[in-house]
């Protein structure tokens, strides 16, 4: 049997082939652990790394992964959640799509006694183990750094990941804890695109004709927002007016900022997160001790150190 097993399509039921009638045996020592992964949305690039770090990890433990993509739908990722319970997978890795639709899924795991580890995303309900990192801190930095490109004064516009989704929350706090300290620094707009290139730049499109000149900094809540609306501000010939900054440093936006088109991303640690996910399910399953929370930080990225991140 193959370390990893992908079954990509969203609510797909997952089929574990075992000696017994009952499901799964019991575990041992000779039988390979088994993970069930619920991953948010897989047409994204940063939960594309996120897999393939988990991937790795998998390969490198021995350890068989069962990959599902919930494609943004929390209700299809309560599903693929509750086929792992059925399956009696040994762990389960939750990338959840909502901190509040996806909890369910959280207690179906748990209520059927498999340990879950929430990676990069939080739900309400509480899982066995969190690995990722301080959403609020990349809205901060993100943020701050505009602030300080705009002297302090200017109007800025915020596009918004997925509304309920964790990060989408936590970078919003985050920035606007950066605007409270900065009243010269105005939000002259906020408005989901759900963490989509194109649909944020027909947003960014709009507030071009609606704002125009008065918009002087872009937070784009993920690269991939960046980058919609980095060209749609190119092919209205306004970005040297304007300032962008955006979140995750996928390689697009490393590119970008290299180029000096993008002004700043903020780096998230995929491969880290992807790994520890897979490290901290294993550790729980063959019960041995494991961190309860691992929080990996978040580090801003422009012309000046793009080096260190460009592989």
């Amino acid at each position: 049997m193959k370390p990893t097993r992908r079954a990509m399509l969203a609510g797909l039921p997952v089929i574990v082939v075992s000696s017994s009638c009952g499901g799964r045996a019991p575990r041992s020592e000779s039988r390979r652990i088994v993970i069930g992964v619920s991953l948010m949305n897989l047409s994204n690039e940063f939960i594309v790394m996120l897999d393939r770090s988990m991937e790795a990890k998998a390969r490198e433990l021995g350890v068989e992964l069962l990959v599902n993509d919930a494609q943004r739908d929390a209700a299809t990722q309560v599903r693929q959640v509750e086929n792992f319970v059925v399956q009696k997978v040994d762990a389960i890795v939750l990338n959840p799509c909502e901190v509040e639709a996806s909890s369910p899924a959280v207690d179906k795991a748990v209520a059927g006694g498999i340990p879950v580890v929430n990676v990069n995303s939080e739900t309400r309900s509480a899982p066995t183990a969190f690995v990722g990192s301080s959403d609020e801190e990349s809205g901060r930095i993100a943020m701050g750094y505009i602030a300080e490109r705009l002297g302090g004064r200017g109007n800025v516009v915020m596009i918004d990941g997925f509304m309920g989704q964790a990060a989408q929350i936590k970078r919003d706090q985050g920035a606007r804890e950066i605007l409270a300290k900065n009243p010269g620094v105005r939000l002259l707009a906020a408005q989901t695109a759900d963490w989509d290139r194109a649909k944020a730049m027909t947003l960014m499109e709009n507030w071009i004709q609606s704002y125009g000149a008065r918009i002087g900094a872009v937070f784009a809540q993920n690269d991939e927002m960046a980058m919609g609306a980095l060209i749609a501000l190119e092919q209205a010939k306004r970005k040297d007016k304007v300032v962008v900054a955006g979140v995750d440093a996928i390689a697009d936006a490393l590119q970008a900022v290299k180029n000096g088109r993008l002004d700043a991303t903020v780096f998230q640690d995929a491969a880290g997160q992807g790994a520890k996910a897979i490290e901290t399910a294993v550790k729980i399953v063959r019960k041995e001790p494991y961190d309860k929370e691992t929080y990996i930080p978040f580090q801003l990225v422009t012309r000046e150190n793009i080096a260190r991140f460009l592989s």
